[in-house]
């Protein structure tokens, strides 16, 4: 016999399972993007055929009041809505589910109905079940509602029984006692569109005056065109802080410092100040609101480095010794990365007994440049940091700025990279520089831009770093140069370079076997000529051009790897429905040879018919043809070792034309 005393005291016949987006139980918040539209899914189901009424309810966080979104079944009791954020930062939204006895018996009404059943009774259960939702409203709802009832009877019962305003009657005052809700409301986070569509130009400023001569903000303020011109929307700027002169850095890394050696921009801080101070070389807070003026007049946000790190000479070093990691001898122990050293640089102690300190301080320094129109930071190295140290300063920054954007620079482990995206920062360098075959490549950007991890991981393709010259781009000269652009601008939203290293393909290596640069610009100052007649400059724009101007580049989709028959060209589609953009490309990951094959397009993935014809527009040279089947033939050569094709739907059917790059 069943012991009484251990039955639940209520109990809902719904149940609310696997919501999508859902990052770890609602721990964290997926993120999407403000005025763009948000779909919710859920498996929510119950015993027996009855039907369901479920709703998506969401509301700015801190707000008490939801607001209330019809769901509708999609496919095998999965149920989803959307809605659209029309504001910036955090959100709520869960979903509830309950039987819908109304709804259950109008369906099997009309199928009674249409096989010619007598419907006396069941109009009578329909009055019924009325009458109970009208016995609890409010008395205008109980007028209307008892109106409804009274005409269902005889031969226009039928159709009284379908109304659309009975129907919402009864969906708004239907008893909620038996309403199943999502045990925790789930978060989400909605950024501006930059947060995942960007294109960034990393530059340092004293390179950009006259040869030889260190150069200024104002001089680089000056020639932001040739920057603006290539169609980047973001100048990334390294550490523009004064530079520490106690075990400074000389050219190639040298431990040997001479008077004239510039030093590294992260040896950060020295008598003239540290964080919230500008190098006296590069200028004055003014000419930084100037230069972010221009910037801005030409279509360029500016992004500032954040490098939570010390040179000896920092003023932190003797006004806050507590922050610093302290040898047995009391001195204070320099960066190691063992074998490497770092004795230009001291590390932040964030285990100290003072860390809450610190921690203010860092909060300070990032609530200062936001005050000077700063709302980009690209961070070094976070993942050297504690991970709540990062969810506690992002989460304040964003509780009053949500306009800010965070860049981690964390070249770790996946599991900690991802962490770091969890805990709000908005993008991630990547392992891309890393991925250089076709199945490999195929592989990680399907893995950096598929659900679940794409609800919360934004991939920034870099090219190219001041520590990174990759030895596909050492040993590829200039057509591995356009491949690896093509790879980085087209496959995901956000992307960069360093420059201008990458559009005149610096490509010598330190030493055999490294990825550091020879003469690199973080130890000095370079001349660089760009305008030398060999630079990328004009591929770089018509890359960005392209992406400013296809709307497949600027949706949240992944890139959809398309067959090939060469081992060696990879092909891709962008494709947004809404717009009907489908951009296919194709990269020779060889490009110094001469290759040509067969691109099979998956038809289904690209929202075409069998019998569709297609015409196919080349956006790097203007040449279109027109092609059939599924099939497209491409040559890559040397000269042009990328193709880019505009696909749309032809008006009549043609005969099967190669696309051909010779």
């Amino acid at each position: 016999m069943t012991n009484l005393t251990h039955l639940p005291r209520s109990f809902r016949r719904v149940t609310i399972d696997s919501i999508i987006p859902d990052i770890d139980g609602g721990r964290f918040a997926a993120k999407r993007l403000v005025d763009q539209p948000v779909t919710i899914s859920a498996d929510i189901l119950c015993d027996g055929h009855d039907e369901l009424a479920c709703h998506l309810h969401v509301r700015p966080a801190g707000s008490d009041e939801w607001t209330t979104i019809p769901m509708a079944r999609d496919g095998n009791d999965r149920w989803s809505a959307d809605f659209t954020p029309g504001r910036l930062g955090a959100w709520e939204y869960t979903v509830s589910g309950r039987v819908d006895h109304f709804g259950t018996w109008l369906r099997d009404l009309l199928l009674r109905d249409e096989a010619g059943d007598d419907l006396t009774a069941e109009f009578a259960e329909g009055r019924r079940l009325i009458e109970q939702v009208a016995a609890t409203a409010d008395d205008a709802s109980a007028a209307e509602l008892r109106q409804h009832a009274r005409k269902l009877k005889g031969r226009g019962g039928v159709n009284a029984a379908q109304q659309s305003r009975l129907a919402s009657l009864m969906r708004a005052l239907a008893a909620s006692d038996h309403t199943a809700w999502l045990d925790v409301p789930r978060r989400l986070w909605v950024d501006r569109e930059r947060a995942a569509w960007s294109s960034w130009y990393e530059a340092f400023p004293r390179s950009w005056g006259e040869p030889n001569q260190h150069g200024s903000l104002r001089d680089l303020a000056g020639q932001l065109n040739y920057i603006a011109s290539m169609g980047f929307n973001v100048l990334y700027l390294p550490p523009i802080h004064p530079i520490g002169t106690s075990f400074r850095k000389g050219k190639n890394n040298s431990l040997n410092a001479t008077a004239d050696d510039v030093g590294s921009p992260w040896g950060i801080g020295s008598p003239e100040g540290g964080h919230t101070a500008i190098h006296p070389d590069l200028g004055t807070l003014a000419d930084f609101e100037a230069l972010r003026q221009e910037a801005a007049r030409q279509g360029l946000e500016l992004a500032l480095d954040l490098a939570l790190q010390c040179s000896p000479d920092h003023p932190w070093v003797t006004e806050h010794p507590e922050w610093f990691r302290h040898r047995v001898d009391g001195s204070i122990r320099y960066a190691e990365n063992p074998p490497k050293k770092y004795q230009d640089i001291y590390p932040l102690n964030f285990e100290s007994e003072s860390w809450q300190t610190l921690w203010e301080e860092v909060f300070r320094v990032l609530q200062f440049w936001i005050a000077r129109g700063v709302r980009i930071f690209r961070v070094d190295n976070p993942h050297t940091k504690p991970f709540e140290f990062w969810e506690w300063l992002i989460g304040r920054i964003h509780a009053q700025h949500p306009d800010v954007i965070f860049l981690a620079e964390a070249f770790t482990r996946p599991k900690t990279m991802y962490r770091l995206a969890k805990l709000g920062f908005s993008q991630s360098y990547t392992y891309f520089t890393w991925r250089t075959e076709k199945q490999e490549l195929a592989d990680y950007l399907q893995e950096v831009t598929t659900p679940p991890r794409s609800d919360y991981f934004r991939p920034n393709f870099f090219t190219n770093t001041p520590d990174i010259l990759h030895a596909s781009l050492q040993e590829g000269g200039r057509p591995m140069f356009m491949v690896r652009l093509a790879l980085a601008a087209l496959s995901v939203g956000n992307w960069g370079i360093y420059g201008p290293a990458m559009e005149l393909q610096a490509a010598t290596p330190f030493k055999a076997g490294s990825e550091e640069y020879l003469d690199s610009e973080k130890y000095e100052l370079k001349n660089w000529d760009r305008d030398r007649p060999d630079t990328l400059a004009p591929f770089i724009s018509d890359l960005n051009q392209i992406r400013e101007t296809e709307p497949a580049f600027r949706r949240q989709r992944p890139p959809l790897i398309q067959p090939t028959n060469d081992d060696h060209l990879l092909a891709w589609c962008r494709y947004d429905p809404a717009s009907e953009s489908r951009i296919l490309i194709v990269v020779n990951l060889q490009p110094g040879d001469r290759r040509r094959g067969l691109v099979t397009l998956d038809r289904g993935q690209l929202g075409l018919r069998d019998d569709e014809g297609i015409e196919a527009h080349h956006l790097l040279d203007g040449n279109g043809v027109r092609i059939d089947g599924t099939s497209i033939e491409v040559a890559c050569t040397p000269a042009r070792p990328v193709v880019v094709l505009r696909l749309v739907k032809a008006p009549v059917q043609l005969s099967f034309l190669e696309i051909s790059r010779d």
